[in-house]
């Protein structure tokens, strides 16, 4: 009896193929309508388009095709965005920095103390232009001294937060990584309470000094533990978790054995996460690092791009892996020792916001990343406003606030996707 005729259109891999459902589909990865808008495939022609924007077929570079989706030249290819494409990319950009924009000022503006939208017209025009009545001088240092440094700091921690989040979970391939993934935030508790508690360098170094200490210890003890076994996924995440745990046992154990009451609550608040901190020089050394950590995060997005398909995939690229991910993983231990140090640990803004924004603007690192930074600034700073006037006159704890709102959040990006 002659053989089925295979179906018109099947290559011979496709006769290999096994029969059944096809594998899951990668949270991380471009979606198959995606890859087929690039180019169609999945070999290694196709992972390079995606990665590097190559037309199929030709040496000519362009955007991929979850960027120019739905954009077809007349001859039925892809084509490059016209003016239409172009001027809603610029009106989308705009949008969000109108948006991160109004969040700071509307930041400024909420608080127990009333000081209303004609009080920071002329807190901000006393300071800016002479012509202004200022406001009482009680009044103008609860703008420029408590309320500025703390929406701006959160605006910066909650930008840098987010793009760790989104780069780790493309160089760790899991999607449940976030910036406390290599154990830093444990590193960076462990020096904040060996300051507070036990006073070694109190006096040089205080508790962002200590928190910072903390924090790159824990990373250099990661990189010890991984300098012969590599910088595989898997061994990242798992040296991650038994560092984060080290250190949180030794937080523990300085607690338990010379604290008492009233500093295990002070250093509990801390560890929790709180902008009441904030000041102008806490803005300025995370205004230092927040635009270099996320320029360089930036500069590598195809790298991470390619680095979502796995390490034999990107290496087959060009791209040098193990040179990539130690520098993508000292940019984000850099990013989040500043910001756990600055405010403390803050959970749920590097989980949640990079998976909201790449189910809206795609996979592609190019335009994830800036978006991302963009949502984790406004999220943080609506969260914090919403920790101060939530329980006035009483403020909670920021990190309480995120993590009451990622998890539902969390939980709705899940069933969006189809995996809960």
């Amino acid at each position: 009896m002659p053989a089925d005729p295979a179906p018109r259109g099947a290559g011979p891999a496709d006769l290999l193929l096994p029969p059944g459902p096809p594998p899951a589909a990668d949270p991380l990865l471009p979606s198959a309508r995606d890859r087929d808008a690039a180019g169609g495939g999945s070999g290694p022609g196709a992972v390079h388009g995606a990665v590097h924007g190559a037309e199929p077929g030709s040496g000519r570079g362009s955007r991929p095709g979850w960027v120019t989706r739905g954009l077809r030249s007349r001859a039925g290819g892809p084509a490059r965005p016209g003016r239409r494409g172009r001027t809603l990319r610029a009106l989308r950009v705009l949008g969000a920095a109108a948006l991160l924009a109004g969040s700071l000022v509307a930041g400024v503006r909420i608080g127990t103390a009333d000081v209303g939208w004609g009080g920071l017209v002329r807190a901000f025009g006393s300071r800016l232009g002479p012509a202004v009545e200022p406001l009482p001088p009680l009044l103008d240092s609860l703008v420029w001294d408590l309320r500025l440094p703390r929406v701006l700091t959160a605006a910066l921690v909650g930008a840098s937060l987010a793009v760790c989040g989104a780069v780790l979970q493309a160089v760790t391939r899991n999607a449940l990584a976030d910036p406390y993934l290599l154990g830093v935030s444990s590193g960076a508790s462990a020096g904040a309470v060996t300051v507070v508690v036990l006073g070694v360098g109190a006096g040089a170094l205080g508790v962002t000094g200590g928190a910072l200490a903390g924090a790159l210890l824990a990373f250099g003890a990661l990189l010890l533990l991984l300098r012969r076994t590599g910088l595989d996924s898997v061994r990242i995440v798992l040296t991650g978790v038994v560092v984060g745990q080290l250190f949180t046992a030794l937080t523990s154990l300085v607690l338990m054995a010379s604290a008492d009451a009233d500093t295990t609550r002070a250093v509990t608040h801390w560890l929790l996460g709180s902008m009441a901190p904030a000041r102008w020089d806490t803005v300025a050394v995370c205004a230092l690092v927040t635009p270099l950590g996320l320029a360089a995060a930036w500069l590598c997005s195809n790298a991470l791009d390619g680095l979502a398909f796995g390490s034999d995939t990107a290496a087959s690229l060009g791209i040098g892996v193990r040179r990539t991910r130690l520098l993508l993983l000292v940019v984000t231990a850099a990013l989040t020792a500043v910001a756990v140090a600055t405010v403390g640990a803050i959970g749920f803004v590097g989980l949640i916001v990079p998976h909201g924004v790449r189910f809206l603007v795609g996979p592609r690192h190019r335009v994830l990343l800036p978006y991302a930074a963009l949502a984790g600034a406004v999220f943080l700073v609506w969260t914090d406003a919403l920790a101060r006037i939530a329980f006035a006159p009483r403020e909670v704890p920021v990190g309480v606030v995120t993590a009451l709102l990622g998890v539902p959040l969390f939980l709705l990006v899940l069933r969006r996707r189809g995996e809960l």
